[in-house]
């Protein structure tokens, strides 16, 4: 009897434990090692320590003062030679590319052209091939893109860069775009959480203070965003809002704009403001309806009752109330709104791009994962300091998203 008795007791501690199994796996496979692949990937690059390691080896103990000796050339043109064979030499073009740009193409074409040269004096024979290879800055590229483990996409995700004495300084002036697209997604954000506040709350109020059968269309009407596909929405805001679009139009057949001077609505920063906030929206009024309707309407009449006017019971009674809703909204929109892609891409055009567009042309344009990784990594810690800034200042417990 004891046996069983501890066996069951046994049972039911796992049963718990092997039904929240599924979700630890499904967590693990989804979010921890995709993050831990990017925090990899964002330090990790060893195209070019793979390819070149013996001439790394020699050029460990190089002044790079003056240009290397000759066996650092005679040992990269055997590992050149060798990158061709084995189709490598694309990759590890690209990555020194990255730090001294125009030199893309000079391995391929050294490479190529080592196999009819003079073997007899390496050096001059690779300079003649391309005079680059005379040039003191290709080799410190070579030696900078031959560490595999690097902060040096951190430093560029933050326009910065290491300069010759190894000290840490800003890219130059043409170069500095991070921090103009860190702080135009912020701004974007806040602002799209602003609108969505000031537009969301009289919406949710209504919804509360209808009957219930107005009450369930006017939640489906805020609900068809979420059962419809995020690209015809922003394409929709496409027709409505260019120069030919819908809303010109109107204003155009109203009187309040001539037809040789339409808005400028898309392909800007107000396009991308104006769609990411219908598309937000719901989020924002979803919190705020499930905290309205856990108020009692009696705190207003009571409130009215001893002498309050309409705007003291609300200012003074009921949306302190709310707050919980406003707190979840706000954070919910503004978090998602800082990682948001699709439409500023659509719909914002030069004007309106986000560091999240900055990441998808890394990953598909340029193939610059690991500088990709990098963004990624910042931005992630961007919205962790946001969460726990609202913890400390609101607290999440306080939250009530339903």
């Amino acid at each position: 009897m004891n046996r069983r008795r501890q066996g069951r007791r046994l049972l039911r501690r796992f049963i718990p434990v092997g039904l929240a199994l599924p979700l630890v796996a499904f967590v693990l496979v989804t979010f921890v090692i995709p993050l831990a692949t990017m925090v990899v990937q964002s330090v990790h690059d060893p195209e070019v320590a793979d390819a070149f390691p013996r001439t790394l080896a020699l050029l460990a103990d190089w002044e790079d003062s003056a240009l290397p000796s000759p066996d650092v050339y005679e040992a990269m043109a055997a590992e050149l030679v060798l990158s061709r064979e084995n189709r490598s030499i694309g990759k590890v073009a690209t990555r020194v590319n990255r730090i001294e740009s125009g030199t893309r193409s000079v391995f391929a074409k050294t490479a190529r052209r080592l196999e009819s040269a003079d073997t007899s004096d390496m050096p001059a024979s690779m300079i003649q091939i391309d005079r680059r290879w005379g040039d003191v800055s290709l080799w410190r590229a070579i030696v900078k893109a031959g560490q595999r483990y690097t902060a040096r996409h951190y430093l560029q995700s933050i326009d910065l860069e290491r300069g010759l004495d190894g000290e840490i300084q800003l890219v130059s002036e043409e170069r500095r775009i991070y921090k103009t697209l860190y702080l135009r997604t912020v701004y974007v954000s806040f602002a799209v959480t602003v609108s969505c506040f000031l537009i969301g709350y009289p919406i949710a109020f209504a919804i509360t203070s209808v009957s219930d059968s107005l009450a369930k269309i006017l939640l489906v009407i805020v609900l068809v965003p979420f059962w419809t596909s995020l690209l015809v929405r922003t394409t929709s805001w496409l027709v409505l809002l260019q120069n030919q679009g819908v809303i010109n139009d109107i204003l155009v057949w109203i009187g309040l704009v001539d037809d040789g001077s339409r808005l400028a609505l898309v392909h800007n920063m107000t396009g991308t403001l104006i769609a990411m906030t219908h598309v937000l929206l719901p989020f924002m009024i979803l919190p705020l309806y499930a905290v309205m309707r856990s108020i009692p309407p009696v705190y207003m009449r009571a409130a009215a009752s001893l002498g309050a006017n309409p705007f003291q019971a609300f200012a003074r009674v009921y949306f302190p109330q709310s707050l919980p809703g406003v707190s979840a909204g706000c954070l919910l929109v503004f978090i998602l709104s800082l990682g948001y892609y699709i439409t500023p891409a659509l719909v914002g055009g030069a004007k309106g791009q986000l560091i999240s567009n900055m990441i998808a042309y890394h990953i598909q344009t340029s193939l610059n994962w690991g500088l990709a990784a990098a963004i990624s990594v910042v931005v992630l810690v961007g919205v962790f300091v946001c969460y726990f800034l609202f913890d400390r200042w609101v607290g999440i417990d306080k939250l009530k998203l339903g």
